[in-house]
């Protein structure tokens, strides 16, 4: 197998021009969640032509591809997110996005890329491949729902029986990965509250109950959810993203809505944030005479690696970039990434692929209006899945683990 892993290497090498110009291509024109559809049909034009077979939806632009080998095996899949974000691109890269207030800050771009150079390298050697392989291209990663539910619904872990993925992370090297055992990153929730007040003029505010008051003490209470009410070895997040309400200056406000997100790599204190924040809630608008809505929405669970799959992951990381350069990242990190759906169901592991160039510009944070990916890094990422792809295919046959 070592021999199959060189020619896939070496293919890898082959096509990799090709992929950075499909990464760039991609940057170019990005497609928010939902919209992937041009993404979509590069994507598959691509599959067809190495020979796979695609499955696609009707109510959705996911595709799952099949490489069926002439091997009876197991079925390992190779995960890529697909959509970009509402955001305007402020980099002067050639390349740069051609549609206003969209671009790929996340590096969707170069996940999508990799996992098709991944798919165009190993359907040249189909028939030494001992199992088989699945790409699973999944939109609306970014949307708040999240697209890997859709994709598992639609049969895209039917008969899986390992998954691998990655994402590019600007806080690392070109040539450098991060690897975790056990939770990488955080759940992902989503709350709305609502307050209703009553309306008044603005110089007889005791006639009136003022929602804007009222929510700021909401606001303050729920900070110290998190400060007093956690312990502060579990980390947990409450953020407000929005705040909306009033109609004049010169009006008690009577209605405001807020919207935020938790963030918790516990699931305990997860399942009991809801409670502590309604509680805290209703006994502000309890005493200050206003009522209130208030809706959680559970979204995606923690990412959690499986050790034996990482162990997998980080050997075959280390014969390619070396162990120095596998970053042991030991820490969760407070962001939701929905590829956790899938370790729910089968065996994984999912990695942090370093893209920071600072003479290439390409160590802006994720979610930026200058993120930008080192196209370096590509071939790196498209290595690794497949070896890690392949070295769970013929685990313990030329390594022991």
């Amino acid at each position: 197998m070592k021999n199959l892993r060189k020619a896939l290497f070496d293919e890898v090498d082959m096509v990799n021009d090709r992929i950075i110009e499909i990464r760039r291509d991609l940057h170019m024109h990005p497609e928010l969640s939902g919209d992937e559809e041009q993404t979509k049909y590069l994507i598959k034009g691509v599959l067809e032509a190495s020979g796979y077979t695609i499955k696609e939806f009707d109510h959705h632009f996911g595709i799952i591809a099949d490489l069926h080998t002439s091997q009876v095996g197991k079925t390992v899949a190779i995960r890529a997110d697909m959509d970009a974000l509402p955001i305007q691109e402020q980099t002067d890269k050639a390349y740069a996005s051609v549609h206003h207030g969209v671009m790929h800050a996340c590096g969707h771009d170069s996940h999508t890329a990799i996992a098709l150079g991944a798919a165009m390298a190993i359907a040249k050697y189909k028939k030494k491949v001992p199992g088989n392989i699945r790409f699973i291209f999944q939109p609306s990663e970014e949307s708040k729902e999240g697209g890997s539910t859709e994709m598992i619904a639609g049969g895209a872990l039917k008969g899986v029986e390992a998954i691998f993925g990655l994402h590019a992370y600007p806080y690392l090297n070109t040539g450098q990965i991060g690897f975790k055992y056990g939770v990488m990153m955080a759940s992902a929730d989503i709350f709305t509250i609502e307050v209703f007040g009553k309306s008044a003029h603005g110089a007889r505010p005791h006639e009136g109950v003022d929602a804007i008051l009222v929510t700021s003490m909401i606001v303050n209470s729920l900070n110290h959810i998190v400060s007093r009410k956690i312990d502060p070895l579990h980390p947990a997040v409450i953020s407000l993203g929005t705040i909306e309400g009033g109609q004049a200056s010169n009006i008690i406000c009577e209605h405001v809505l807020l919207t935020g997100t938790v963030r918790t790599v516990n699931e305990s204190i997860r399942q009991n944030i809801p409670q502590m924040m309604e509680e805290s809630i209703k006994g502000i608008c309890k005493s200050m005479g206003a009522t209130y809505y208030f809706n959680y929405q559970f979204g995606q669970p923690e990412l959690i690696n499986h050790n034996e799959m990482v162990d997998i992951l980080l050997y075959e990381a280390t014969q390619i970039i070396g162990e120095t350069d596998c970053i042991d990242l030991v820490d969760p990190v407070m962001g939701g990434e929905d590829f956790s759906e899938y370790l729910q169901i089968v065996p994984g592991a999912f990695f942090r692929l370093g893209t920071c160039n600072k003479e290439k510009l390409t160590c802006a944070p994720q979610h930026n209006s200058r993120f930008d990916v080192d196209d370096d890094a590509l071939k790196i990422g498209m290595k690794i899945l497949l070896a890690s792809a392949v070295g769970f295919l013929t685990k313990g046959e030329y390594h022991a683990k």
